[in-house]
């Protein structure tokens, strides 16, 4: 009989097989992926270098690396780093503007400091066993970025020639980014040298990958050009898309899982049950293999300064759906600047709003959540971990699912009612 290992976590109960002392290699449990072994159990957190301190700077922020190690962070996804353009700006001159707004590719927001000191980042976080990833805008640019001058060919005009515009949705209707200009990806030159500024960042910080913004506003051949190229200057790589669509796992390592997140707020307003949960499980199978990660979340920096906090969205059971979002399928957790302090502040997108880190208690939860991915390989992402099998029962507020990796098996058992 398989001794348990019982944990309590929030309103969530997961049990789960004695893991062997020794770590499953890949070659012993003879996993197929197409993914680097350093994500098999990694988890992710976003990095809001602005708001993360009082100073809001890559040294600031520096400072927290060995309480990020300590807590069990994985993957570093930094936030746009680059300079952000003036003209057009949002809300009021005086402000900082949008970190999506970038004015120059390959240069650092002197804001945050200098490229050096996003270096030293790198190696030190390296050095700590974590790996960092930089958020990467192709959809559109500043509209003082150096090309509008250089390369108006380079950005979209509409039908009556005017150039650039603003970026327009995938239904062909202008958004409301007024303070950034289209991208024109008919032009190959500008595909080309959109590659060329990716390559620079892998060949002089030595970052990870990267976290592409708007994934699916670009076109889809576009980032099938683009891995070959980038894997070519640097193995291993972690590419993570901002969208839902199967067809991006082709080219990247990670997808979002909106519809999954949409659906954890539904329930929390009671707007459906957990059941919900059940059906999802059968979408995934139909539209991704095994190997395809999700990344799932509680919140990160659009639904923090948009749609609310983790207080406000999910009540009292923030910490039932993170266990969720952490164990459900074969995805990977986010955690966002200040979740494992308890944020419950709307950080503003576009000026300065520090996060409040006065409220620790939390950090025994998200340390313990992240040690339970590390040594159970159920847990585990893609192929290196088990499949998801729905144990049936009739409380339509309750969800339980088992997943199973050799001799490592994984029980959750979650109440999403107030009873």
């Amino acid at each position: 009989m398989k001794k348990l290992i019982f944990a309590t976590l929030a309103f969530a109960f997961i049990s789960c097989s004695e893991t062997p002392k020794k770590e499953i290699s890949v070659e012993s449990a003879k996993v197929e992926s197409r993914h680097p072994e350093w994500v098999k159990s990694a988890n992710i957190y976003e990095v809001n270098v602005r708001q993360y301190s009082a100073e809001g700077t890559l040294n600031a922020f520096a400072r927290d690396l060995p309480r990020l190690q300590e807590m069990g962070v994985d993957i570093l996804w930094f936030m746009p780093i680059q300079p952000i353009g003036v003209k057009n700006r949002k809300e009021s001159e005086t402000d900082n503007g949008s970190f999506y707004s970038i004015s120059d590719y390959t240069a650092v927001n002197p804001d945050l400091g200098t490229l050096e000191d996003f270096k030293e980042i790198v190696n030190t976080a390296h050095e700590m066993g974590m790996y960092v990833i930089l958020d990467w805008v192709a959809n559109h640019t500043a509209w003082d970025h150096v090309w509008t001058e250089m390369n108006p060919e380079w950005y979209t005009a509409d039908s009556t020639g005017n150039s650039p515009i603003v970026p327009i949705d995938n239904e062909g209707g202008a958004t409301d980014w007024t303070d950034v200009a289209d991208l024109n990806y008919d032009n190959a030159d500008m595909r080309k040298e959109m590659i060329n500024e990716m390559k620079f960042w892998l060949t002089e910080t030595d970052i990870d990958g990267f976290r592409c913004d708007v994934a699916g506003f670009v076109p889809n051949d576009f980032w099938q050009e683009a891995r070959p190229e980038l894997d070519k200057t640097k193995s291993d790589i972690f590419m993570l898309a901002e969208w839902e669509d199967p067809a991006h796992m082709e080219s990247f390592n990670m997808n979002y899982g909106w519809h999954f997140h949409h659906l954890m707020n539904e329930v929390a307003k009671g707007d459906t049950d957990a059941t919900a949960f059940v059906a999802y499980a059968e979408i995934l199978d139909s539209l991704y293999g095994s190997d395809d990660i999700r990344m799932y979340f509680t919140t990160n920096h659009d639904e923090n300064s948009w749609n609310g906090t983790i207080e406000e969205r999910f009540g009292e059971a923030g910490l039932t759906y993170f266990v969720l979002a952490a164990t459900y399928g074969r995805g990977m957790p986010l955690i966002y600047s200040g979740q494992e302090m308890g944020l419950n502040h709307r950080l503003s997108f576009f000026g300065k709003d520090e996060i409040p880190w006065s409220h620790q208690e939390l950090i025994p939860f998200y340390t313990r959540s992240l040690e339970l991915k590390h040594k159970n390989p159920a847990l585990w992402n893609g192929n290196y971990g088990g499949p998801m099998q729905i144990v049936n029962q009739s409380n339509p507020n309750v969800l339980v699912y088992t997943r199973e990796k050799g001799d490592n098996k994984v029980v959750v058992l979650m109440n999403f009612s107030d009873e």
